[in-house]
């Protein structure tokens, strides 16, 4: 095993009411003054943002709020809060969201904290240095933002999606209560489903050494979200399940599905964030798209990885032979997909990239990793990502 660093700072708050404790949450941070950072306005209308402000009032903690955060969250409302933050003399962030608006708000801690222009940190012309302190009232089950180091912003000119991974953006808090996910259109748990799939399964297919006990708990993950994303398919009301994949959201991209790895590919990632960047689609279904064109492309080179995905996580059948017995395993990833509602085309995905739009996706796929070759299991060519996105179609 290669030397392995594994750092998850946050206090996890996890049950009904959960959102009850935001107060006391601040005041141990020893903050005095926080910027509630949601979305759209179903936050408000929903009582949970009321809810979230009477806990700081009780807790004699002053704020100041922004909401508009969109999936794929924007630079420009990033700037805006920046700037918002630095008047008000914020020394907390608190987003009241899922993976977009904590993202949002790691980001306004970054661009609060120092001088410059924040989106160099994407851009990969500097690194953080400091950050806010970042909490999260969690709402929807998918990124893991609540618990990672991961951030990504899209910079409007320009349609860049980009990502800054840094230990300082790691919320000092998440509160978690699945309640506050029943209400979640069928289509956006779905989304958070396959995301939170993703972020395992970029871990899980790497190109190094592996812990047989990682390997188990990423395996068990796989298999608890494929459960009980069906059980939510009919019963989206069921607490059990929505507790399920919540927990499972945030262990999925804290680091210890990929402890003792090489950290995996994340080819997938890259290819979906140009996606986004080009055609603002939904991330989860953006991933759920492009997946297993990117696996068959790639399989043949780390077929250990996917015979051992096809057994023990989608409980395929051993085949006539290696190759069979991964390509069963894609396949039956792509027909649960189909089952909950996502796409695994471009075409269902609902988008028709022209063959010059997919060149320019792939390129930037290549500029975004500084002109090198993409991921591990295959290292893939600006040539081989135009492959990908063409089999996708």
């Amino acid at each position: 095993m290669s030397l392995t660093t594994y750092f998850t700072p946050t206090k996890v708050v996890f049950g009904r009411g959960a959102e009850e404790q935001t107060g006391a949450l601040v005041r141990e941070q020893g903050c005095k003054k926080v910027l509630i950072h949601y979305g759209s306005g179903s936050a408000r209308r929903s009582g949970l943002l009321d809810r979230v402000e009477k806990a700081l009032d009780g807790a004699g903690i002053a704020y100041v709020s922004l909401g508009g955060v969109v999936p794929n969250p924007r630079l420009s409302l990033v700037y805006e809060g920046i700037r918002l933050a630095k008047a008000e003399g914020v020394d907390l962030i608190l987003a009241v969201g899922g993976g977009s608006v904590i993202d949002s708000a790691k980001a306004i801690g970054y661009g609060a904290a120092a001088d410059g222009d924040v989106w160099d940190y994407y851009a990969g012309l500097r690194k953080p240095t400091a950050c806010l302190p970042i909490g999260a009232v969690l709402t929807i089950s998918a990124a893991g933002s609540e618990m990672s180091n991961s951030s990504v912003i899209t910079k409007e000119e320009g349609g860049l999606k980009r990502g800054c991974n840094c230990d300082l953006c790691r919320p000092v808090f998440a509160v978690m209560n699945p309640e506050l996910t029943m209400t979640l259109p069928p289509y956006q748990t779905a989304c958070g489903c396959a995301d939170i799939l993703m972020h395992t399964m970029e871990r899980y297919f790497n190109h190094g050494d592996n812990l047989e006990l990682t390997d188990g708990i990423a395996e068990a993950l796989m298999r608890t979200v494929l459960h009980h994303a069906l059980v939510l398919k009919d019963h989206p009301d069921n607490y059990e399940s929505r507790a399920e994949i919540m927990w499972a959201s945030s262990l999925s991209h804290n680091g210890l599905t990929g402890f003792g790895t090489d950290g995996g590919d994340w080819s997938t990632h890259k290819m979906e964030h140009e996606l986004g960047g080009m055609f603002d689609v939904a991330h989860g279904a953006g991933l759920a798209a492009v997946w297993g064109s990117w696996a068959r492309y790639v399989c043949r080179e780390r077929l250990d990885r996917f015979v051992q995905f096809a057994l023990r996580v989608m409980g395929a059948a051993p085949a006539e032979d290696d190759y069979h017995t991964a390509l069963a395993g894609i396949a039956a990833m792509e027909d649960f997909y189909r089952t909950i509602g996502m796409p695994t085309s471009l075409t269902e995905l609902g988008v028709s990239p022209t063959d010059a739009q997919l060149e320019e996706m792939a390129e930037k796929c290549i500029q975004a990793v500084g002109g090198r070759l993409l991921g591990v299991v295959k290292p893939l060519s600006a040539q081989d990502i135009a492959a990908i996105y063409r089999a996708a179609r």
